[in-house]
């Protein structure tokens, strides 16, 4: 087997990324994703591409939040291995796959092909995630008007509800962010990305009883794609009402009234009573995400 290259692209070789076949149809999942030339690599074998990844941030970051695109040939997962382990940036990847990768042998063995690569250049498995993808189409939640929604422009009020509802959360990146630096940091990490998104601060929203008990937070968004929902947490105290589906439904109508045409969405797999709201909502699932983390240690 003869050498490999791995280089980086810029504009002038940028149409190398696009010359390796792909099973698993990235370009359709990326569809409204910008890549920088410049945050993607490739690996050549006799100049032609083997593995592939683009590395991804918002428009203002300096450097990549993550790897969103990996690509690897039939047998070659040691190169695909390779070009992520010698990359500047050591950072989280994820790989978006077709919803019926589980089923479909062809797309399974390619998701695995990159399963191999990714852990033999020293990540490992985080969660894998429902994406959705919601329009007209599917029907406005009805709102169920058990709730009452206003804006709160303290900072401090939403850290702290977002304490409380990480301290009972099934959410892996939250889980993940306990375990390093307890409840302050999950709750940090979510302002974080709330403040990252270019969407109004003035969106986020608290939701009341009518008695005036706090029940919850939702987060109206865009990401650089697009609009979506940022995020839906129910306080721990008020759990078992079913108010997660409000928070969905509310976040819908927000996003749909300011001008969306369509609102994304995440959940992880094992975060049952959440894809149950999203199902009920009628938010389809379009594709799934399988997020990795570099292996500590």
């Amino acid at each position: 087997m003869t050498d490999l290259v791995i280089r980086a692209l810029d504009e002038r070789d940028a149409h190398l990324f696009d010359t390796l076949p792909d099973p698993l149809d990235n370009r359709a999942a990326h569809r409204l994703t910008v890549h920088r030339p410049d945050w993607k690599r490739v690996a050549l074998r006799d100049g032609v591409v083997v593995a592939r990844a683009a590395w991804w941030g918002g428009p203002d970051d300096a450097e990549p939040l993550n790897v969103n695109w990996f690509d690897v040939a039939e047998g070659e997962e040691e190169a695909g291995a390779e070009l992520l382990r010698t990359a500047p940036w050591q950072v989280g990847l994820e790989l978006n796959l077709p919803g019926t990768w589980r089923e479909d042998p062809r797309l399974r063995a390619a998701a695995e092909a990159r399963f191999t690569a990714v852990r033999a250049a020293g990540y490992e498995l985080l969660v894998e995630r429902f994406l959705y993808r919601w329009t007209p189409a599917d029907g406005l939640p009805e709102r169920p008007g058990r709730l009452v929604f206003r804006a709160e422009p303290d900072d401090a009020v939403f850290f702290d509800a977002l304490r409380r509802i990480h301290s009972a959360t099934l959410d892996a990146h939250a889980l993940k962010a306990i375990e390093e630096g307890g409840l302050d940091r999950a709750a940090q990490e979510e302002l974080d990305f709330f403040h990252w998104c270019p969407s109004p601060r003035e969106w986020w929203q608290l939701a009341h009883t009518p008695e005036g008990e706090p029940a919850g937070i939702h987060i109206p968004a865009h990401n650089p794609s697009g609009p979506t929902v940022g995020f839906i947490g129910v306080l721990p105290d008020q759990r078992g009402h079913g108010y997660a589906y409000d928070l969905l439904a509310e976040c819908t109508h927000f996003l749909v009234e300011r001008g969306a045409e369509f609102v994304t969405a995440a959940t992880d797999r094992g975060n049952f009573p959440m894809a149950a709201n999203f199902a009920k909502a009628g938010y389809p699932v379009v594709r799934e995400r399988i997020n990795f983390e570099v292996a500590q240690g």
